[in-house]
């Protein structure tokens, strides 16, 4: 595997260790180095316990980081390092989750939770969400902080390299250097490799490429209030067609997402287990946000199936007709199950009042909106969209 970083060398990736030319320029900045320290540790099966696990396996570069496995359940969820355990989430597309705010309680505008990593906000941003999945016991699995260090420090590769970019004394505090092992990976996170915004929509507002028909019906509808709601949750900038637009506003919200009831009967949760969302993380005690999930991207939405928070969904346009279920009393039926929609995993807070605005969708604007959608994936990540049937 090949993989050009934004500096002038390349790193090569055999058989999961890292070869790094010797040629590379003294004087790269420090936050370029952390960035390299971090690309080596994502790929690198060091941070699991049983060495079969990297950060690269459940957010696979070549697939829009996100985990394209099977792991037996159609790749609703992950495996962990153990080889059989199966976590109840299914792992998000790493791309622009740099863009995500930290998480904070937006008084003044919102008077809503904001931003924050994984579908609960549970750490702040990518430095805190990068030290989860090494000590995660269904994931990396890894006993401690203690034990992770000891691992880096034991090499000589990273010893060197954590010496020179942050401390000679680095390895003395287990935190300060569990800290540092955090920072590096998210500055690779950060890196243009996650976000290139070169999709055909950024070729369009940038005059290099013209949309055909039924994808300018389908970027009228998205950002149209008059016809559906799907900017008022899925556009950051204040205008349509701005430059840099992530497609997400990164509030949280209980659309009514049903339990996915294949999973669970694989990954061995209890019949009554219920997941909380939002209300999980230790910062939010209201009832009101149960059951509320992050607004994810829909930049390479096209190629990161399944859907929703727990992989519910295996096709875009189930996606869509989910949502206009709610405006169209004819649209009864699951099409992947050719049975009636299922009631949501929690029904109290769902957001009917947001969910129930808009008009209903023809079969041509549905085609019109995976159109759109298509349009957002990354140049890189094209030849994966899915023929249209």
């Amino acid at each position: 595997m090949l993989i050009k970083f934004k500096f002038n060398f390349i790193i090569l990736l055999i058989f999961g260790t890292f070869i790094i030319e010797a040629s590379i320029a003294d004087d790269i900045n420090q936050s370029d180095k952390k960035a390299l320290l971090g690309q080596q540790l994502f790929f690198d099966t060091i941070l699991s316990k049983n060495r079969t696990q990297s950060c690269a396996q459940c957010h696979n570069p070549n697939h829009t980081f996100i985990d394209n496995r099977d792991n037996g359940v159609s790749s609703m969820a992950s495996l962990g390092d153990d080889g059989k355990s199966l976590g109840d989430r299914n792992a998000p597309t790493l791309t622009y989750g740099s863009f995500s705010p930290e998480f904070h309680f937006d008084i003044k505008n919102k008077d809503e939770w904001i931003g924050g990593q994984f579908y609960d906000g549970r750490h702040k941003n990518l430095m805190d969400q990068s030290g989860e999945p090494p000590l995660n016991p269904i994931e990396m699995a890894m006993d401690s902080k203690a034990e992770v260090i000891e691992r880096l420090e034991n090499s000589k590769s990273y010893n060197q390299q954590f010496k020179s970019i942050y401390d000679e004394d680095i390895f003395l505090g287990v935190d300060d250097a569990y800290n540092a092992m955090k920072e590096s990976i998210a500055e690779f996170e950060k890196t243009k490799q996650f976000s290139t915004f070169d999709s055909k929509y950024d070729r369009y507002l940038s005059g290099e490429y013209e949309l055909n028909d039924l994808e300018d019906l389908g970027r009228s509808l998205f950002f149209s209030n008059n016809n559906i709601n799907c900017s008022n949750c899925h556009q950051l900038k204040a205008h349509e067609d701005a430059k840099g637009e992530t497609f997400s506003n990164y509030e949280y919200h209980n659309i009514g997402v049903p339990i996915n009831s294949a999973l669970r009967n694989e990954n061995g949760m209890n019949s009554d287990f219920i997941d909380h969302g939002l209300l999980l993380n230790n910062f939010v005690v209201y009832n009101k946000h149960d059951g509320k999930m992050k607004v994810p991207t829909l930049r390479n939405v096209s190629i990161t199936a399944p859907y929703m928070h727990n992989g519910v969904f295996q096709d875009l346009t189930t996606v869509i007709l989910f949502y206009d279920k709610y405006v169209n009393n004819e649209r009864l039926i699951n099409p992947e199950t050719g049975k009636p929609w299922r009631e949501p995993e929690i029904s109290e807070t769902v957001n009917l009042k947001a969910l129930r605005e808009g008009k209903e969708l023809t079969e041509r604007k549905i085609d019109a909106l995976v159109a759109f959608l298509n349009i957002l994936t990354d140049k890189r990540y094209e030849h994966l969209i899915p023929k249209q049937q």
